[in-house]
């Protein structure tokens, strides 16, 4: 299944780490009211049966604002709750299991950190790619900071949609113009903001200049 670039802009990938004055469903209504352009739901501590019940809200959620929607590692998940797609790691299922699992329907999309990555994922079935850190992040404090010319290389080697991720917010959104990147996935700089809407909206913008 082809991924279209522009879903790619605006990435936002749920942590539940901020779920405070609104539920994690809230929070996500709220970032697609702003302009998120596609969801990615990422649960680590979850058991299977709470995990597929949000999927389920989820997914409906993101299908009314016409946003596709991604479930992180679990492939099981990803097809009980007939999501978009799926996103898995370098340490997770190979792409092509992957492919294998769930069809051509649904998208595939790998984080890759190397033109080498990039490469393989493509040729075993991927749909679009994350790249990243591309800056230092609490979200993940054992990821490397890549640097940009990886970044640009990447882009200029594959033929699907990249979106860069790690770090990124409104203050260095800007450094990544000129990579080609198709958009940026975002964690905390959507789901800690007070109000996520309007941040989603000025995120929008931002992204929007970015990739110009």
């Amino acid at each position: 299944m082809k991924c279209d670039k522009k879903a790619m802009l605006l990435y936002a990938v749920t942590d539940r780490a901020w779920i405070g004055r609104q539920s994690l469903y809230e929070q996500v209504e709220s970032a697609l009211k702003g302009g998120a352009t596609c969801v990615q739901l990422r649960e680590k501590e979850l058991s299977e049966e709470a995990f597929l019940a949000e999927a389920v809200e989820i997914a409906s959620l993101c299908k009314r604002y016409g946003v596709p929607f991604f479930v992180n590692d679990n492939v099981d998940i990803a097809i009980k709750c007939k999501a978009d797609g799926v996103h898995v790691g370098q340490e997770d299922m190979d792409a092509a299991q992957v492919r294998q699992r769930v069809g051509d329907g649904m998208m595939i999309g790998v984080s890759v950190h190397s033109v080498e990555e990039a490469l393989k994922a493509v040729r075993s079935g991927a749909d679009c790619l994350g790249v990243g850190a591309m800056f230092s992040t609490a979200t993940k404090a054992d990821a490397n900071v890549l640097p940009k010319e990886v970044l640009r290389d990447i882009c200029a080697a594959v033929d699907v949609p990249v979106v860069a991720i790690g770090g990124i917010g409104k203050t260095n959104i800007s450094q990544l113009s000129g990579t080609g990147i198709d958009g940026v996935a975002l964690v905390s700089a959507i789901f800690a903001a007070d109000d996520i809407e309007s941040e989603c909206r000025l995120l929008r913008r931002l992204a929007e200049e970015m990739t110009v």
